[in-house]
């Protein structure tokens, strides 16, 4: 869902630092994950295209610029679909959502509803801008100027017309998902009410979904991140190095997650990971499983091939497995306890 621009740390340095900076890998998805350690508004940028219908995405890179005159921006990705559009349109509107219109920002920011106006109610706004019913608060904007930074152009937006008449809070995107959907799981977590089957059941119900979505959705490198997350796990095979493995195998279905290309599912899962990155960091005793790996590749065969139910059976064993070595390792703890 995030419009967030990305630039390199080393373009921002004096020249003198640039050699310094430069001989450190980059990490784009570390960068990209303390980007989203500040909690941001969710907002739908709109505007007409030149045959007249309307257009908008998702974004939650919206900031205000200035006040005299009042000035926002807001960036959006160079290899972006409707970034023509928008270069073409004088004007834009900036509608701010509320917590209740979560459905509203999955459905703009989705790449599979191609009339993203459909049952949606808006009215026409200055010069037939399309302007969102009932969000938080909306800025109907004159195109002050655009810019290109990095891999996202930056729009600037001259506020001619504003409205902020509906008092709910407003929907905040934080840490790769809704605020309040990872607040609410968190509080479950905390107060022990979480129960681990619970967990274990949604995370294989919602891979299994976007399992299926990855196989009609992913593209060619999509697949070629998950071949290279597999062969780095297979070199986690240490037990020093259990932590890196754990998170490699995150990252495993956060690949799955991202070939899928369904941003609403992406919270859902981000958020099912994140907490379960908790339990994993609380469990000591997670073993390698080399038998797995095949597993895997398995799945990413079927991914490769397209074929969504032999890829859904890879991944329902691989869950299987792993409900069954905990269990295991479960059973042999409790063994030893009695036996002290």
């Amino acid at each position: 869902m995030s419009e967030t621009a990305e630039t390199t740390v080393t373009a921002a340095l004096p020249a003198s630092g640039r050699d310094a900076a430069a001989s450190v890998a980059f990490d784009v998805r570390e960068f990209r994950n303390a980007l989203g350690s500040f909690p941001t508004g969710v907002a739908i940028i709109t505007t007409t295209g030149a045959d007249g219908r309307p257009v908008g995405l998702t974004c939650n890179s919206f900031s205000s610029v200035s006040l005299e005159p009042p000035l926002v921006s807001w960036g959006l990705r160079i290899n972006s679909k409707s970034l023509a559009i928008f270069q073409e349109a004088g004007a834009f509107a900036i509608n701010i959502l509320s917590e209740d219109q979560k459905d509203l920002s999955g459905r703009f920011a989705s790449s599979s509803i191609v009339d993203k106006f459909e049952g949606v109610a808006w009215r026409p706004g200055l010069g037939g801008l399309p302007v969102i019913e009932d969000c938080v608060a909306t800025f109907e904007c004159a195109k002050f100027a655009e810019h290109v930074a990095g891999d996202h152009v930056l729009f600037l937006g001259e506020v001619r017309k504003f409205d902020h008449g509906r008092r709910e809070d407003s929907l905040v995107f934080y840490k790769g998902a809704y605020m309040m959907l990872t607040q609410s799981l968190r509080e479950l977590a905390a107060r022990g009410r979480m129960e681990p089957q619970n967990l274990d059941q949604a995370r294989r119900l919602v891979n299994c979904m976007l399992l299926r979505l990855a196989c009609e959705n992913g593209e060619p490198e999509d697949f070629d991140a998950i071949e290279r997350n597999i062969l780095e796990i297979e070199g986690y095979s240490d037990l020093v190095d259990r932590e890196k493995r754990a998170e490699a195998s995150l990252e495993f279905f956060r690949l799955i997650t991202r070939a899928a290309h369904n941003e609403v599912l992406v919270v859902v899962s981000e958020t099912l990971t994140n907490i379960l990155r908790q339990v994993l960091k609380a469990e000591s005793s997670l073993k390698y499983r080399p038998e797995l790996v095949p597993v895997r590749k398995k799945i990413l065969t079927h991914l490769r091939e397209r074929n969504a139910d032999d890829a859904e059976a890879e991944m329902t064993y691989y869950f299987d497995e792993m409900r069954r070595g905990a269990a295991a390792i479960a059973a042999a703890q409790a063994q030893a306890k009695g036996t002290v």
